[in-house]
């Protein structure tokens, strides 16, 4: 009999499973295949890590600018395939370490809850059944089918299958313009390919600010990709080049793309098949297992973490979650703040946001005011040769608190934990004005962005304070 036993071992599972052997609780640990799940296997390291070898790349590309001179340059991919694979493996075994030195069972094979308190777990070795007092589920999830005629096709991927090219495409059709669409965009046209990102919405990274997105569009078209938005796919079909892509596009017309590759990068379902919701009761639907904040499903002792909720599939919300979850399995009473889950997205340059863009905030009835700062202003920025960008910072006029941090440029992703912090304690963003931001550090802009909000940065021409919204 365990106090716990958590089913999937990524990093809303394993996380739960740690804090569980902290808290003194006797834990099962079930994993279908790896420990350190999707995220730390076939999606966030290994393509940060293929987007760091791209990022070097173009370094060396760009290296005359900076007065320095590389002849007879040049890239293995099988070496930039094999760096990413040793990353994934220390890594990985760094999490297989964590969970034995905490002391906890592990078995790998397919979980399936038999009842409140019981599960069986399935594999090569046969049917082993189990008791728990709690059962935390961190199944993940799984890259979307696309539903388009040919999409069975040798040569259209998924985010998975795409990590393990051998070598780079010719030419590359995205299907999708998210985070995932956009951060393999820029990997293989960095090393070469001809790529090609078809988005059904009017615009690309469609839950990012209106602002970030026009900028990151014009900087993608830059690098040399091609941006197809208000487009349908309709169908693949063999053709010369390996595959041909039919499009509709928002004008009525249709288009034909040849591509040696394509990518189906249209999003990801939660992973409840074969877990026995049913049989147990828990609720589930399309979008997942529902679950409050305290991540407790309708069944009592039943809880569920991660992207199987549906609800942020950020690998770092899955860890909060599975501490949640774990705290109240053993007798707590914690719950999620969703107000404040950063989601970052590792193009070049990054894009990161935390809190309310400014459509969201109006829509949610708040009177805003906004403050922009270019990092073209930024001395920092510019001496690094990285000067595209600018940080937005969405505030309540009301009581001045901030709401929104939205982050387009260099180092991104660790600049907007000023913001996340921020709106998880509820401070007025003039709060952040008030900290002496040290330089030359890429941390001012932030600094004159929240200035900016009252017409008062410093390196900007003064403009008129940004407000919009009502009631």
């Amino acid at each position: 009999m365990y106090d716990i036993a958590v089913i999937g071992g990524g990093p809303g599972g394993y996380v739960a499973a740690i804090r569980g052997a902290q808290l003194g609780a006797r834990v099962l640990l079930v994993e279908k295949d790896k420990l350190g799940g999707v995220c730390l296997t076939r999606g966030c390291i290994p393509t940060k890590t293929l987007l760091k070898s791209a990022e070097r790349w173009q370094n060396l590309q760009n290296c005359a600018a900076f007065g320095l001179r590389a002849d007879n340059i040049g890239f293995d991919f099988a070496q930039v395939m094999a760096r990413k694979e040793q990353v994934v493996g220390q890594l990985q075994a760094g999490v297989v370490q964590l969970v034995a030195g905490n002391g906890i069972a592990v078995r790998y094979g397919d979980a399936a809850l038999t009842g409140p308190g019981t599960l069986t777990v399935s594999s090569h070795a046969g049917v082993e059944e189990f008791a728990a007092g709690r059962i935390i589920v961190a199944t993940g999830s799984a890259p979307m089918k696309l539903p388009v005629p040919g999409a069975a096709l040798p040569g259209v991927l998924t985010s998975d299958e795409v990590l393990a090219l051998a070598t780079v495409p010719r030419s590359l059709v995205i299907i999708g313009a998210g985070a995932v669409g956009v951060e393999f965009a820029a990997i293989f046209r960095a090393f070469g390919s001809e790529v090609t990102v078809v988005e059904m919405l009017p615009a690309i990274l469609p839950s990012i600010d209106a602002d970030l997105v026009k900028r990151m569009a014009l900087l993608l078209r830059k690098q040399g990709i091609k941006l197809l938005t208000g487009a349908r796919v309709t169908g693949i079909r063999p053709g010369p080049d390996g595959l041909t892509v039919a499009v509709a596009t928002a004008d009525g017309k249709e288009q034909e793309l040849a591509a040696e590759k394509v990518l189906a990068a249209t999003g990801r379902l939660p992973s409840v098949a074969g877990l026995g919701l049913e049989t147990a009761g828990v609720a589930f639907g399309r979008k997942g297992i529902e679950a409050d904040a305290r991540m407790a499903t309708n069944v009592a002792g039943i809880y569920a973490v991660g992207d199987v909720t549906g609800r942020y599939m950020w690998a770092h919300a899955a860890s909060s979650e599975g501490l949640v979850a774990t705290e109240n399995a053993l007798g707590g009473a914690a719950e999620m703040d969703y107000r404040a889950v950063p989601g970052c997205i590792f193009t070049e340059p990054e894009i990161a946001t935390v809190g309310l863009t400014e459509q969201e905030a109006v829509a949610a009835g708040y009177r805003v005011k906004t403050g922009r700062f270019n990092f073209a202003a930024n001395g920092k920025a510019v001496s690094m040769g990285e000067a595209d960008g600018l940080v937005k910072v969405v505030a309540d006029e009301a009581d001045g608190k901030l709401l929104g941090m939205h982050i387009l440029g260099p180092h991104a992703s660790d600049l907007v934990m000023e913001g996340a912090i921020a709106i998880r304690h509820g401070l007025a963003a003039a709060a952040l004005g008030q900290v002496i931001h040290p330089h030359p550090t890429l941390s001012e802009t932030v600094l004159e962005s929240v200035h900016a909000l009252d017409g008062r940065a410093i390196h900007q021409a003064r403009t008129a304070p940004g407000r919009r919204g009502g009631g």
